[in-house]
């Protein structure tokens, strides 16, 4: 059984989203005008979002690349390579309103590539 459950989104107010569901289509089926140039595969980082609350102490190796190929480890997260979960509180940071940019294509409905999940550093259950 899914779970349905509010994420709070700074500018936007509350949005619903779903247990499992990528937080990318969430914040876009929410009203949020979310980039995501590459189409949410982890290439271009437009995705970004910081947390307030609740970030998810897991994270895909392809996430933790593109963060660490860009400097932006620790600072922000791939909206695209998250799963809802309870709890999440974000910022959006660059929106088609704030960028003048256009979004890419739909990101799919599960996270791709394929996750390979490892442990985001700074984590809580990090050794």
């Amino acid at each position: 059984m899914t779970q349905t459950f509010t994420v709070q989104v700074a500018g936007f107010g509350e949005i619903e989203a779903s247990s499992g569901e990528r937080l990318v289509r969430a914040l876009e089926r929410g009203g949020v005008d979310i980039l995501h140039r590459c189409g949410g595969v982890a290439r271009c980082t437009t995705c970004r979002v910081t947390f307030q609350e609740g970030e998810p102490d897991a994270m895909t190796a392809a996430e933790f690349d593109k963060l660490t190929e860009k400097d932006l480890l620790g600072q922000a997260r791939l909206s695209c390579q998250i799963e809802c979960a309870p709890g999440m509180s974000v910022t959006p940071l660059q929106t088609e309103t704030s960028s003048g940019l256009e979004r890419g294509k739909a990101p799919a409905e599960q996270i791709e590539p394929d996750p390979v999940w490892t442990t985001r550093p700074g984590a809580s259950t990090e050794g």
